[in-house]
C-alpha cells in the first residue's frame, strides 16, 4: 500500500512519518484492499487554537470506488487516529456490501449487511 501525504501547515509537516506508520498500522488487514491512501492535514483557523486541525483519509479500493472521511479535532495525533479509524470501519462496511452484490445474495429485510 502507497500512502501518500500533503500538508499546507509547515507545522504538520513533521507528522509525516507518524501519519504514515498509523495508516499503515490502521490499515494492516486491509492493505490488499487498498492500494493507495491519501493523508491530507490543515489548521483550519491557523495559530488561535482551539477544535481546528483537520485530517483528510481517501482510499482508493480496487473496484469499490474511494472512501472519503475528515476528522476535525483539537491536536493532529487526534484527527489522524480518528479519521484512520473511521475510515477504516467504512471499508469493511464497502467490502462487505461489494461481497453481498457480488453472491448474489438477495437482501432481506432486518438483515444487517455492516
Amino acid at each position: 500500500m502507497q500512502v501518500l501525504f500533503e500538508s499546507r501547515d509547515v507545522r504538520a509537516d513533521h507528522l509525516r512519518e507518524l501519519a504514515e506508520q498509523r495508516a499503515m498500522f490502521a490499515l494492516r488487514r486491509l492493505c490488499w484492499l487498498v492500494p493507495r491512501a491519501r493523508i491530507q492535514l490543515s489548521d483550519l483557523n491557523g495559530p488561535r487554537g482551539g477544535l481546528d486541525k483537520r485530517c483528510r483519509v481517501e482510499l482508493k479500493t480496487q473496484g469499490s470506488g474511494s472512501v472519503v472521511i475528515t476528522s476535525i479535532a483539537r491536536d493532529w495525533r487526534e484527527a489522524i487516529d480518528e479519521a484512520l479509524a473511521r475510515a477504516a470501519h467504512a471499508l469493511v462496511r464497502v467490502w462487505r456490501r461489494s461481497q453481498a452484490r457480488g453472491r448474489g445474495t438477495p437482501r432481506a429485510i432486518g438483515f444487517d449487511y455492516s
